[in-house]
């Protein structure tokens, strides 16, 4: 890393830590700047902060550069490609530069990396990383697959802030922004308090760069956003989570979101055409983002919504064994599975979720004071590390494997990434057992390499939430961004009869 580069990686963490905050109100005088709404909340909050910016012309004249100078600026580069300049100047500057009519726009100058490059597995010692075939594309040239550009939405108790292995090989971190849609007393912090949310982020996208390499997630190149639905007991309403799902497609363009991650369970056994989770995740689903959930940890007690829902990729858990080789793997004794009240066999497919290490904030949090059992007696500057078990943390092995594919094939939908998964899926091993681990063990190595595009799902119809009148809604018979929000009918929803902790955790498994 240059040095050259670090004042503007600390202004990159500093607008995204700003960006997590209320913004305060803009300057009257520079509400109709033209410029990144990001710069907005430092030359508010930070006026006098130094900063690089390119400055695109509104026409060839030199007057934005005299401007730009007026305004104790200085110009760095003549960008005559784009008809633009860079200078450095202060953020208060920039946004008065912002709004002189010589201006088209006003970019924060970032710094640029390379996207790929093989990382090193030396330390590795996560053994459910090479059971299925991650670390293989890591490493593999020319595409070096670790997520990069593709971004996996965690909705659950909140972001693991700060934490050294959710940043980039520069120091940025890895989630683009944090968000609670919580209601309440000091609701509105994105921030990790009860620990699960901070897990499951370390699982899909760990980078490892606390321990040197030694516990990765998935796919340690990939983009978060954390959307916190749980307060600080873990406590949720059904409410809460289709309100999380809701801003999720309304954000969905901006931050790129292709997978959603959904490690929970309602504690109601109801049909997936009147349970209202069921009905959010299949309009992400319908809206062209992979939805992928945890089956749950109650055996064959039943299948819990959203984990019922015929669309979306359910996932049971293995027992790895801490070995990378499947001969001695078997379907978890706590893995859910069955047949659903509307007929659907669960879970699509299996992956491990034993005794996962992954990572909790140091700051206090419910998780961590109830299982300090788990804690392995490791720690990094900012986060704890601790054992799990439990298809919560098998949802998040297949949700980093999704970003995978999609780094691979973006313009795959959910329906045909969903056929990949389950076409390459492993079922040659011994504890395999069709009726619990559904079409076989994640082999992400084998989807990426993968050539159907056929598609899962066909002829599957719709939650009756999203029917409009009495006829139903089959889903080869419609086409993407035909089912939305405005579809919903939620009068048909009774939030009166749904009490906290109406959605649990039960998809964590303490048991050792």
């Amino acid at each position: 890393m240059h040095d050259k580069h670090k004042p503007l990686q600390a202004l990159i963490i500093l607008i995204i830590a700003l960006s997590l905050a209320s913004p305060a109100a803009l300057p009257k005088a520079v509400a109709s700047a033209k410029a990144d709404p990001l710069l907005a909340q430092v030359a508010t909050q930070m006026p006098d902060k130094p900063i690089s910016v390119i400055v695109q012309k509104a026409g060839k004249s030199s007057q934005a550069e005299k401007r730009a100078i007026h305004l104790g600026g200085k110009i760095t580069r003549d960008l005559f490609i784009i008809n633009a300049f860079s200078a450095e100047m202060s953020a208060g500057a920039a946004w008065q530069l912002a709004a002189s009519p010589s201006v088209r726009w006003v970019s924060l100058d970032a710094p640029v990396h390379t996207s790929g490059g093989p990382i090193s597995t030396f330390n590795l010692q996560g053994a459910f990383i090479k059971a299925v075939g991650a670390d293989r594309l890591w490493n593999e040239d020319p595409a070096y697959l670790q997520g990069q550009g593709v971004t996996v939405a965690v909705v659950d108790s909140g972001d693991c802030v700060n934490c050294v292995d959710l940043v980039d090989p520069i120091n940025q971190p890895r989630t683009l922004v944090g968000v609670s849609v919580m209601t309440g007393p000091g609701s509105s912090n994105p921030a990790d308090r009860y620990g699960h949310g901070s897990l499951v982020e370390g699982i899909v996208g760990g980078t490892g760069v606390g321990l040197s390499g030694k516990y990765m997630g998935m796919a340690p190149g990939v983009n978060l956003v954390s959307v916190k639905v749980a307060n600080n007991l873990g406590e949720a309403l059904c409410s809460d989570v289709v309100n999380g799902l809701q801003w999720v497609y309304d954000h969905k363009d901006q931050y790129n979101i292709r997978v959603v991650n959904l490690s929970l369970n309602s504690d109601l056994l109801e049909s997936y055409n009147t349970n209202p989770i069921d009905a959010a995740v299949e309009v992400l689903w319908f809206n062209g983002i992979v939805v992928v959930v945890s089956a749950g940890n109650n055996g064959t007690a039943g299948l819990f919504p959203p984990a019922n829902d015929p669309f979306v990729i359910t996932i049971g858990a293995t027992d790895d064994r801490g070995t990378t080789s499947l001969t001695d793997d078997m379907v978890a004794s706590f893995s859910a599975y069955g047949i659903t009240e509307s007929g659907f066999v669960k879970p699509d497919l299996v992956a491990p979720g034993t005794n996962l290490i992954s990572i909790v904030p140091k700051t206090k949090n419910k998780i961590w004071k109830d299982h300090q059992k788990n804690y392995t007696g490791e720690s990094a500057s900012n986060e704890y590390y601790m054992q799990v078990s439990g298809t919560s943390f098998s949802a998040p092995v297949v949700s980093g494997a999704v970003a995978l594919l999609l780094q691979d094939e973006p313009n795959l939908t959910p329906d045909q990434v969903k056929y990949r998964l389950m076409a390459t899926a492993n079922k040659d091993w011994p504890g395999y057992n069709a009726a619990a681990a559904g079409a076989g063990y994640l082999d992400i190595y084998a989807a990426v390499h993968g050539t159907t595009t056929e598609s899962a799902n066909t002829g599957i119809n719709a939650s009756q939430l999203l029917w409009t009148g009495s006829q139903p809604v089959t889903w080869n018979s419609v086409s993407w961004n035909s089912v939305s929000w405005n579809s919903v009918s939620w009068n048909s929803v009774s939030w009166n009869s749904v009490s906290w902790n109406s959605v649990s955790w039960n998809s964590d498994y303490w048991g050792q």
